[in-house]
């Protein structure tokens, strides 16, 4: 996945990338009813994850939106059953991603749309409802950032260059003391945020060690088609199961591509 399509692989079907955009700007709305609502209640799944009523509602929306406009495809999704399908695409929904953030009134959460047909990946959407911002990309179409085409940034050193990341775990004190070596600025809050500022050129790398694969599968279109990176934690293919756990079996570095290898050996645990 450090690549664009191949040229024999044909490019997704625009119209089809553009409907993917507005349903999922219409579940990014619906979320924002709840955004910093002093009565929004926050569960906890069997993996301890949080969950609330605007993950499910904006899920269903998207279910029904897809399952309205293209009844025989299949779709995934993380708070609702797999729904199979006849016509060669799967679509996977991440409604909320970022819901410590979501729920923290912290706006960098937002809402995942992936899909991919019989060529494999072909579109991802990263919409963020609470910056009025949305990246999205089509296989062999590029990628775009509010409509204006985007790419990753040209910086070629690692020392000065930013790396966004989720949160800590998975950390030990090694992992910070190459990165602090190595010159990279630190940020956190990233979820799939940091996968957006780094495919519109904002910030040079991503990385998370540990992903479900609704938290990871939009990227794998969006990150090539934005001319950069994508492998696992391990510089191998980010599509790929790699981790034994029952759901957060994909972990990604996502980047500009110039010092990609540097950062796989950085953040090694």
């Amino acid at each position: 996945m450090n690549a664009a399509a191949p040229s024999d692989v044909p490019p997704v079907d625009e119209h089809l990338m553009n409907h993917a955009v507005s349903w999922t700007r219409s579940a990014g709305e619906l979320t924002l009813g709840w955004f910093n609502h002093p009565e929004l209640g926050v569960e906890r799944k069997h993996d301890g994850s949080p969950v609330t009523a605007a993950d499910r509602a904006a899920e269903r929306l998207l279910r029904e939106k897809i399952a309205e406009e293209l009844p025989d495809d299949a779709i995934r999704g993380e708070e609702e059953e797999d729904r199979p399908g006849t016509s060669g695409r799967t679509w996977v929904i991440d409604p909320i991603d970022g819901t410590k953030a979501f729920s923290h009134g912290v706006g960098t959460f937002s809402n995942l749309l992936y899909m991919e047909d019989e060529h494999g990946p072909a579109i991802g959407v990263i919409n963020l409802p609470a910056l009025d911002e949305t990246v999205w990309a089509g296989r062999g179409r590029g990628c775009f950032h509010d409509g204006s085409p985007c790419r990753v940034s040209d910086r070629t050193e690692i020392e000065g260059s930013y790396l966004s990341v989720t949160g800590f775990h998975g950390w030990n004190p090694t992992m910070f003391e190459r990165v602090t070596e190595a010159g990279l600025q630190l940020r956190t809050w990233g979820d799939a945020y940091g996968y957006a500022l780094v495919a519109s050129g904002r910030v040079e790398a991503m990385f998370d060690p540990a992903l479900a694969w609704w938290d990871i599968a939009a990227m794998l279109v969006i990150i090539p088609e934005a001319g950069g990176t994508l492998t696992n934690w391990e510089g191998g293919d980010a599509a790929e199961e790699h981790i034994d756990h029952p759901e957060y079996k994909w972990s990604a570095i996502a980047s500009n591509g110039a010092f990609h290898d540097r950062l796989v050996e950085v953040l090694g645990s």
